[in-house]
């Protein structure tokens, strides 16, 4: 039985979910500033949840239920039942909750979790909400501020409590051969043995670019300010220095994501309630689902078809009707081979996108505005969240010197995480 055929259709939503209220922190690590070494989970959790309920207009009182997201809990904030470590932060006292966790693609769970509860009629109002802390993990035997600097070790450790052991080497689809399975695959294709440095540098200054336009992203500063700081040229030369090392085959350092620090939060409600909070709810029109585990080979190509296939029969929409495509791009590749496998950009010809200059914010096809994971930072299952931000804020015309060009009426977010969970949604501007 292949892949695409195992999934059954969605279903449509008894009613229709919008989102009206984002939050999120800025992308960092906490410990090595001065002004936020000490916060702990619940406040950034605390921080981003009041920040989405001040954007819908509304209080704590108003929210039915709360869903708390964490990509490692026991990693991170050495917590079993973390939901519960937040909730009096943000006026949650007493309320119902709920704690989960899906690898690097919980942010985007957490949007579907959120929209199923309402969809349902179970509640009404729904904030979802995800904090991870992977810089800077907790001490399990000390209070929640007293953090600690994180190691390769807690990093490794993680990967292998994420992959299945029972017929899977432990961290074998971290390794950068694993990494680079779908993307040789398409350079061998596509004959772009003598390309794809370019491709990948490209990719790499445009992100940082967003990054360091963008108040929340980690990367303050751009590859042609780095170039000076070494007294290169540019940031083509840098990009191709010493500075900037291959980890495998064909990806650089700069292609691989930066950990990070950071919290976000979303609220849900139904469509038809939404414009008692805001005059411009974002719809969510569905959110397909696959899950491969990682000795599955070019797992992350097939799960992206799978869920993409799902939301698009469910729609009737494609990627050709999007107006931005964000991408959980922890391996920056991502960017370019789920952008063709979600019909964004053309098949085969996607990477010419990237070196004219039409994938940024600037151009007619824009992919990750806020920088991604490589340049605007990493933290872990709360990026898909970061994703939402951005996408809502995009299609407000809200986002200032990285505001697209063209008014974006459809985007789609598309989730993976540690081998396993895989998701695409697609939002509409109401």
């Amino acid at each position: 039985m292949s892949y695409q055929v195992n999934l059954n259709p969605l279903k449509p939503f008894k009613r229709s979910v919008s989102i009206i209220g984002v939050g999120a922190t800025p992308f960092m690590i906490t410990k090595d500033n001065p002004e936020t070494n000490g916060l702990c989970e619940g406040e950034l959790f605390g921080y981003a949840s009041i920040e989405a309920m001040k954007d819908a207009g509304l209080n704590a009182k108003a929210v039915d239920f709360f869903i708390h997201a964490e990509a490692g809990p026991k990693w991170m904030s050495a917590a079993e039942t973390p939901a519960m470590h937040v909730a009096n932060w943000f006026g949650m006292k007493g309320k119902g909750n709920m704690h989960h966790s899906e690898a690097c693609c919980t942010g985007y769970v957490a949007l579907e979790l959120a929209s199923a509860y309402v969809a349902s009629g179970m509640y009404d109002v729904v904030l979802t909400g995800g904090c991870d802390m992977a810089q800077t993990p907790a001490n399990i035997d000390k209070p929640a501020h007293m953090r600690r600097a994180a190691t390769d070790d807690d990093f490794q450790g993680a990967l292998k409590a994420i992959y299945p052991k029972d017929y899977t080497m432990a961290s074998h689809s971290a390794a950068n051969m694993g990494a680079e399975s779908w993307l040789d695959e398409y350079v061998q294709e596509n004959n772009l043995a003598d390309k794809i440095d370019d491709i990948l540098c490209t990719m790499a200054k445009n992100s940082r670019i967003a990054s360091s336009l963008n108040p929340l992203g980690m990367s303050r500063d751009t590859y042609d300010d780095l170039a000076k700081m070494f007294r290169m040229k540019d940031a083509e030369e840098f990009l191709r220095s010493k500075f900037n090392p291959h980890l495998g085959q064909y990806l650089r350092v700069s292609n691989f994501e930066q950990r990070s620090d950071g919290a976000a939060a979303v609220i849900v409600c139904p469509t038809e309630m939404a414009y008692k909070y805001t005059n411009h709810p974002i719809e969510i029109l569905g959110v397909g689902h696959s899950c491969l585990e990682g000795g599955t080979p070019a797992l992350e190509k097939y799960a992206t078809m799978a869920a993409y296939n799902q939301v698009k029969e469910l729609t009737g929409l494609t990627g050709k009707d999007m107006d931005l495509f964000m991408v959980n791009d922890f391996i920056m590749c991502s960017q370019l081979l789920a952008a063709e496998a979600c019909e964004y950009l053309p098949k085969g010809e996607g990477w010419k996108n990237f070196l004219d200059g039409s994938t940024t914010f600037e151009g007619d096809r824009p992919i990750q505005t806020n920088g991604g994971r490589c340049q605007y930072g990493h933290a872990s299952g709360t990026s898909g969240l970061h994703d939402a931000y951005e996408a809502v804020k995009q299609m407000r015309g809200l986002m200032g010197p990285t505001q697209v060009k063209n008014p974006v009426k459809h985007a789609m977010l598309r989730g993976f995480g540690g081998g396993q969970n895989l998701t695409c949604a697609i939002l509409k501007y109401l």
